[in-house]
């Protein structure tokens, strides 16, 4: 029988397989190229992606951000606040990732690598515990899974349409 770490385990995995998905194949300077002059980038979609994975998911499994302890924000090298993960940015800053596939992909692998760790862990019991008390109704560790796993999956779709625009 299936449990609840089972699901989000096949979930956290198609969302790998769909960012290698659309990292293959792509030069660093498509993943910089919009699609359209107000589009957010491949290689913004994919950071973004990352540090949402890494933030929230550090918060849930109360570790370090891999961002900071691991120093990706040093090789990334970004001109934005430490803590920013892409909400409430313009489409000028988005717009001004510029960085190699080969990097996104290993800070995407490695905050993913925390995440399917930490889901590994979750019980079907877990689910319930509160996370967030600044929403009402306050946020579960459930709510807070899927609400990782729906923005991740959005944003893996819009840069697969993208990169479908740019190799057409």
């Amino acid at each position: 029988m299936a449990t609840a770490s089972d699901l989000l385990l096949d979930a956290f995995g198609r969302i790998q397989e769909s960012t290698h998905d659309v990292l293959d194949g792509l030069s660093d300077e498509q993943l910089s190229t919009p699609v359209a002059s107000r589009a957010n980038t491949i290689g913004w979609l994919i950071w973004h992606i990352s540090r949402l994975i890494d933030d929230h998911i550090a918060d849930v499994a109360s570790l370090d951000q891999l961002w900071t302890s691991e120093r990706w924000a040093h090789r990334f090298g970004l001109p934005f606040p430490i803590q920013a993960i892409g909400y409430g940015q313009t489409i000028e800053q988005a717009q001004s990732v510029r960085v190699s596939g080969q990097l996104l992909r290993e800070y995407f692998d490695a905050a993913h690598g925390m995440a399917v760790e930490f889901v590994r862990t979750v019980t079907d019991t877990d689910l319930d515990r509160v996370v967030d008390v600044r929403w009402d109704p306050p946020v579960t560790l459930a709510v807070r899974l899927v609400s990782v796993m729906n923005d991740t999956m959005q944003h893996v779709g819009q840069a697969a349409y993208a990169k479908g625009i740019l190799l057409s």
